[in-house]
C-alpha cells in the first residue's frame, strides 16, 4: 500500500514530499496529526535502508515534529520506528506524532482516533504542509 501512495495510485493526505521521501497522515491517528514518513522506494525494514537515505529520512522527520509544533501547536512529537515486530506494514515508515503534556499517551500504547470528517483531515493535512514550507 505504501509503494502505492509514494507512486500516486492510492490517494493519501500528503503533507510534505521530496524526490526521496513522501510524508502523510494515518488514517488511523493516535491524535490528529500523525503522520507517517516513508521512503519512496520500496525497503522492507530500518536496516534496508542506506545511510544517506537515513540521514535524509532523519533530516525530515525532524522538520515535520517542527512543523507540528508550528503548525499544530503541539508541545513536542513522538517518533518512532517499528522495525519488523509491530511493523503493520512491511515498508519502513516513520512515525511523527503531536504531542502535548497529559495527552493520555503512556507507553507504547497507542489509543486511535478517527479524524471528525474529510474537512478535518484537509485542515490538519493542511496546517502541516503550510509549517513545512
Amino acid at each position: 500500500m505504501f509503494c502505492q501512495i509514494a507512486n500516486g495510485g492510492v490517494p493519501a493526505a500528503i503533507v510534505f514530499e521530496d524526490e526521496e521521501t513522501i510524508a502523510f497522515l494515518d488514517y488511523r491517528p493516535v491524535f490528529p496529526g500523525h503522520t507517517l514518513l516513508i521512503p519512496r522506494q520500496h525497503l522492507d525494514s530500518l536496516i534496508d535502508v542506506p545511510g544517506p537515505l537515513l540521514a535524509q529520512l532523519s533530516g525530515n522527520a525532524r522538520r515535520i515534529a517542527i512543523a507540528m509544533e508550528t503548525g499544530l501547536s503541539a508541545e513536542g512529537a513522538f517518533v518512532a520506528i517499528n522495525n519488523r515486530v509491530s511493523q503493520s506494514v512491511p515498508h519502513v515508515h516513520i512515525h511523527v506524532v503531536p504531542r502535548t503534556k497529559g495527552d493520555g499517551l503512556r507507553g507504547f500504547f497507542w489509543p486511535r482516533q478517527k479524524y471528525r470528517d474529510p474537512g478535518h483531515i484537509e485542515e490538519v493535512r493542511a496546517a502541516l504542509k503550510n509549517a513545512l514550507k
